[in-house]
């Protein structure tokens, strides 16, 4: 099969990577003994650079024939415990992760020339807490996780926009309650790598292990 190569970037060139250092120049970036404060520096840094959703990653799944499986989802919270987003349970990743409660997450701020990888162990977040966020959603969103049998096959749009307007309906006047299918997950973070760009390949990786109740840290090669 012929592919059109000329819809594919070229390879920088001496100057390209000249011009791409000043962003990643700081060798103390990586001076530090955990990994959950460098990442929130990083967020912090990209929701001032980055066009939209700074706290957009990548979710990894695999199914129940080990297939993986790999999404673009929000995250909504992160602190010592872990990531965490939300989403309906009864979704095709709802369902991974309820039959395997691992997955992988991957960060990837262009404006940055950065990336964040974190993979780990998954758990609910309590009931109180998926209510909470789910309170603070806009009321729309609210009754779109009521309408949407999210991941099942849908017949037209049609059908969905009148699913929204019956759940509208059924709601008039009344407060937007959180369905007992909705809910959120925290990776439990065993592993982050943290991932600068540096010129000609020759790219930062330092990663964080998870030992016990502290982290070991090591370089790997680009």
């Amino acid at each position: 099969m012929f592919v059109n190569m000329s819809v594919i970037p070229p390879s920088p060139s001496t100057d390209d990577y000249a011009a791409q250092l000043a962003a990643n120049a700081d060798d103390t970036i990586f001076d530090r003994d955990e990994p959950i404060s460098l990442f929130v520096e990083w967020l912090e840094e990209a929701k001032r650079s980055e066009p939209n959703d700074a706290n957009a990653m990548a979710l990894a799944t695999v199914d129940a024939e080990g297939m993986p499986d790999v999404r673009m989802v929000l995250l909504k919270d992160v602190d010592a415990r872990g990531f965490t987003f939300f989403s309906n349970q009864e979704s095709a990743k709802g369902e991974q992760l309820w039959a395997h409660p691992a997955a992988a997450l991957l960060f990837h701020w262009k404006s940055l020339r950065r990336q964040v990888r974190v993979r780990g162990a998954v758990e609910r977040v309590s009931a109180e807490e998926a209510s909470a966020y789910f309170a603070s959603r806009a009321r729309e969103s609210r009754i779109g996780a009521w309408a949407s049998d999210q991941s099942r096959p849908l017949s037209s749009r049609e059908a969905l926009e009148a699913r929204v307007a019956e759940e509208t309906a059924r709601f008039e006047g009344e407060e937007v309650p959180r369905p007992d299918r909705w809910t959120g997950w925290r990776v439990i973070p065993q592993q982050i790598e943290f991932w600068r760009d540096r010129p000609f390949r020759l790219h930062d990786r330092l990663r964080f292990d998870r030992v016990a109740e502290t982290w070991s840290t090591s370089r790997l090669w680009p």
